[in-house]
């Protein structure tokens, strides 16, 4: 009788330990759901800006004239879901006219990917994203 007893007080002093477990649990596994969603958000704009700044550079590089290239890579498409200062084109490697010597073009891409919609974790604002490429200009791009 007496280990009964002990079974019921025992089974009865853990009643409802489940339920507050499930309740201090709960909002930390939304925090670091919401995180990990931050953290991908990043990720992938962070890929946008990248790639654009490759694609810049690339359609710069085969551009016959320093002026020309300037003005194809600043004219890029900007990723979109960012807001994007307008691309900075650096042409000084570029080789003078009539040379055989290789130069380069840099492209330089810098977003602001927003944090909107994930107050709740306490993130607001907005994280700086820089891309930066540099390709070289093709010694066969078109010369007439």
């Amino acid at each position: 009788m007496r280990a009964q007893l002990l079974r019921h007080l025992q089974r009865r002093g853990q009643r409802g330990s489940m339920a507050i477990e499930i309740v201090l649990l709960t909002p930390l596994l939304v925090a670091f759901t919401l995180l990990v969603v931050a953290g991908g958000r990043l990720v992938g704009r962070q890929s946008d800006v990248d790639s654009t700044a490759r694609d810049a550079a690339r359609a710069a590089s085969i551009e016959r004239t320093e002026d020309s290239a300037r003005s194809v890579g600043t004219a890029v498409l900007l990723p979109g879901g960012v807001s994007c200062d307008q691309p900075v084109v650096d042409t000084s490697n570029w080789p003078p006219p009539g040379s055989v010597r290789a130069g380069s073009v840099s492209v330089t891409v810098t977003c602001q990917a927003s944090y909107d919609g994930l107050g709740l974790i306490g993130l607001h604002g907005s994280a700086a994203v820089v891309g930066t490429s540099t390709a070289p200009v093709d010694q066969y791009r078109r010369q007439g």
